[in-house]
């Protein structure tokens, strides 16, 4: 059986997209050559690997056996590729960066225009979402999590640890009795996110400072409980580099409520080693180098 390579890429690409135009946007090819590589490559392993509905591709239980297959065969192409071919000399073409929508869209997005500046042929996609990344699907090849990983083929690099407070507007502050202690908190209004949109136990943040504490106003979006905390209607734990930015936010309780957490790069082992990761890897290592004190400032 003579297998296609170029039919494999268009099965991991559905298989990651889930849609079948999504997935030919990203290999760069129509649909309709993508669909007839994905049915070229059922009828030379004689088996269906999706399940078509009209939302979308679902992998079958042979698609599950073969996408690990092929996931390893892509591993071994991209180290061969970075090992023999050169790769690892050039620094040109896409790296997809997942990372928190805090820090990817209020710290990294203002400041990426400078490695573009180093590396014109680099192509550089931020993904700034509220969800944890899978660098062994492709879905990013550069993830700044909030938790070192657990299993699989990462390589995980502490970037900077940083603190989160409680920050209210001073509207709010002066409509209200101001807290002085944690007890206080009781009479306050809070935003803050949905507990079963928590998706890492690093952002379950009020339970850690009191467990009466429940908000009133949830979004999974931390831009969005930023812009509601600035409009005067409530308290949130807010990074520090965030917003101690915007003069309209005052701290409450600085000096009983303080939370540390730390920002961590992954990057898969095959790539690692690629000329562009490892470049916007280091950029994104200095950027925060040099903002050291945005992240920790001092009390």
């Amino acid at each position: 059986m003579d297998l296609d390579w170029n039919n494999l890429r268009a099965f991991l690409a559905v298989a990651r997209a889930g849609r079948l135009t999504v997935a030919a946007r990203r290999v760069g090819v129509d649909h309709t050559t993508l669909s007839r590589r994905i049915v070229g490559l059922e009828e030379a392993l004689r088996v269906t690997l999706f399940e078509r509905h009209p939302s979308g591709y679902r992998l079958t239980s042979a698609g599950d056996r073969l996408l690990q297959s092929a996931e390893a065969m892509e591993s071994i192409a991209l180290a061969t590729q970075a090992e023999i071919g050169g790769a690892d000399l050039a620094v040109t073409g896409a790296v997809r960066i997942g990372a928190p929508e805090g820090f990817g869209s209020l710290f990294l997005a203002s400041r990426i225009d400078g490695l573009c500046r180093q590396h014109p042929q680099l192509e550089i996609q931020l993904v700034a979402m509220p969800r944890l990344f899978s660098l062994s699907k492709r879905e990013a090849d550069i993830a700044i999590s909030l938790a070192p990983p657990r299993e699989g083929r990462l390589v995980a690099r502490k970037l900077t640890d940083y603190r989160l407070r409680l920050y209210a507007s001073h509207s709010y502050l002066a409509a209200i009795a101001p807290p002085r202690t944690v007890e206080d908190l009781r009479s306050c209004r809070f935003v803050g996110y949905f507990d079963d949109l928590v998706y890492t136990r690093e952002l379950d943040y009020l339970a850690e400072i009191a467990d009466f504490l429940s908000p009133q106003v949830k979004s999974s979006n931390l831009v969005a409980q930023f812009n509601a905390t600035i409009a005067g209607a409530r308290i949130c734990v807010l990074q520090d580099f965030i917003a101690r930015s915007h003069p309209g936010l005052a701290l409450v309780l600085p000096d009983r409520v303080a939370l540390i957490r730390t920002f961590w790069l992954i990057t898969h082992a095959d790539l690692r080693t690629l000329a562009r990761i490892r470049a916007v890897g280091d950029f994104i290592g200095r950027e925060i180098a040099a903002a050291r004190g945005l992240f920790m400032p001092e009390a």
